[in-house]
């Protein structure tokens, strides 16, 4: 007995039965008439606890009953309701079919699922939970399921299918640069990294496919870079091997890490090949750390600073600029409680993280002058790395006025995970742009992605000053405290609509490692990210 209802299995082969509330067809039956009489005079407002509870009962019990047509018309989306519940037992081979509704909260239902995987002589069963939200629809005020294809399967994105079969792409094995197995039950943060992986390397590296039910990408999730899913396994295949640069040491480490903060994620990288050594993320069904697009606040001013330098606007020991607040087209700017560096240096400045010493050189800039430092320096923002797995590179686009402001402190349209601002201390570091790589090029002879000019030696002399002053007595000197000489770092801190605090940031180098990582809604990036990355870096190269 859950939230009042009774899930049972009735009737002859598996066919599902479902009694909720006294059962039955009754109450579906009072429920239509209800809508029926609604529609002469169309309701507004949330469905009430009834009809939420007489909704969910409707598509729940045609759904399990195997009545597709009924169970996708108590839906806002028949047609795509219809398609993807057709193919639950067509395409994914799902029978016996057991759902049993839990609590309702206001609008949602929660409910549990229990089916058999059944196919060519192999079954196994299946149990997950999921959850519906009944919502009124518009043109009739009739409630119904508010649908996505997440209310069968909360693996599901709409546009996405549920199939078994022989998978097409065989398994594989992936192994850390030691030789060991890399699986996602020893670091969880690796789950879709591996069906990245699979992906990508499945029908070259030697394996063979097994029979398996999993979630086949639809054209968003796509474009969005998602990879498909096995979700159960009939029969194992025999699984190819795919070597990564992945170190088990630091990987180990970087999962701990993450799971101390809520929604943090951190890379490793080795500067001097773009060897990826470590990623991970607290929530793991979305890897942000690769896939990521938030601003990177100022974590970007060491891109914006090798601008400056570059064009002569800034150097690392004179004075430069850095009032309380400064206005460009329209915007007021504002540093952190309004504090100002009178006579300071822009040494000063970028340590402290003087958002107006950035702000005041805009209106001696074009308006591609950032993207083109990004892309033609740092690599970024060119869409072409190629990893081993899906990525996203950032995203420097060309603003003009209050927006290209706001770009120069990492804020406006720029857009960062990170891979990208680990891959810039990187750059740093070595002097030049090393396109990161999980799996080295040379398994597949990928093309590598290449930065079109270097820094020159004063540029990068001094841009490599002002990290390590900020690492030695900046912003971020608590986190990195004890790691120096050869070190170098910067803190950011990225406003976000509708977030009390902001993500914080922190991107930073020691002898041959860099690591950036990323707390959302954690506040300041020295206090937070900070110690996740700098505990990495501890570990040495």
């Amino acid at each position: 007995m859950v939230g009042g209802v009774i899930a049972a299995v009735v009737g002859g082969a598996g066919v599902g039965g479902y009694a909720l509330y006294g059962g039955g067809a009754a109450a579906e039956g009072r429920s239509q008439d209800a809508s029926t009489a609604r529609t002469r005079n169309v309701e507004t407002g949330p469905p009430s606890a009834a009809e939420v509870r007489t909704t969910a009962e409707r598509f729940l019990t045609a759904w399990q009953q195997g009545r597709t047509a009924e169970a996708a018309a108590a839906t806002s989306d028949s047609a795509a309701a219809s398609a993807l519940l057709t193919g639950y037992s067509k395409d994914a081979h799902l029978k016996d079919v057991t759902l049993t509704e839990g609590t309702p909260s206001g609008a949602k239902v929660p409910f549990s699922v229990k089916a058999t995987v059944s196919y060519k002589g192999l079954s196994k069963p299946l149990a997950y939970d999921s959850a519906l939200t009944v919502v009124r629809r518009a043109e009739d005020g009739r409630p119904v399921v508010d649908w996505h294809s997440a209310v069968v399967h909360p693996e599901l994105k709409d546009g996405d299918t549920l199939v078994t079969g022989e998978s097409g792409t065989p398994p594989v094995k992936a192994l850390d640069r030691d030789g060991g197995e890399l699986t996602a039950a020893k670091y969880p943060s690796l789950g879709t990294v591996l069906d990245g992986l699979r992906e990508k390397y499945g029908k070259t590296a030697g394996g063979k496919a097994g029979v398996e039910l999993r979630v086949v990408r639809g054209a968003a999730s796509k474009k969005a870079e998602l990879s498909d899913k096995t979700l159960a396994e009939l029969s194992k295949g025999t699984p190819g091997t795919v070597r990564t640069t992945l170190s088990p040491t630091l990987q180990a480490a970087a999962e701990k890490r993450v799971a101390e903060q809520d929604r943090a994620s951190v890379v490793v990288l080795r500067p001097s090949t773009g060897e990826i050594l470590a990623v991970a993320n607290t929530g793991h069904g979305f890897n942000t750390a690769f896939q990521g697009s938030l601003a990177p606040g100022s974590t970007m001013k060491v891109i914006t600073s090798s601008l400056l330098i570059d064009k002569g606007l800034a150097s690392a020991e004179k004075q430069h600029p850095c009032p309380k607040t400064f206005t460009y087209g329209g915007w007021k700017f504002h540093n952190d409680d309004d504090f100002e560096i009178k006579g300071g240096t822009f040494k000063a400045s970028f340590a402290r993280s003087c958002n107006t010493a950035f702000i005041s050189q805009a209106k001696k800039l074009q308006n591609s002058d950032l993207t083109r430092q990004a892309q033609e320096v740092f690599g970024l923002s060119l869409d072409n790395w190629a990893i081993g797995v899906p990525s996203f590179d950032g995203s420097v686009p060309v603003q003009s006025a209050a927006q290209m402001a706001a770009s120069l402190i990492g804020q406006g349209g720029v857009r960062m995970n990170p891979l990208n601002m680990a891959s810039v201390a990187a750059t740093v570091k070595s002097g030049t742009f090393h396109q990161p790589y999980l799996v080295s090029p040379s398994v597949d002879h990928r093309q590598l992605a290449t930065a079109s000019r270097t820094l020159s030696a004063s540029t990068l002399s001094q841009l490599r000053e002002l990290m390590r002053y900020t690492a030695a007595y900046g912003t971020a000197a608590q986190a990195m405290a004890g790691l120096g000489p050869d070190y170098g770092a910067k803190t950011g801190s990225a406003e976000v609509d509708g977030q009390k605090k902001p993500n914080g940031w922190f991107t930073a180098y020691r002898g041959d490692l860099a690591a950036a990582g990323v707390v959302q809604a954690g506040g300041h990036g020295g206090d937070t990210a900070g110690p996740i990355v700098a505990a990495l870096l501890k570990m040495g190269a």
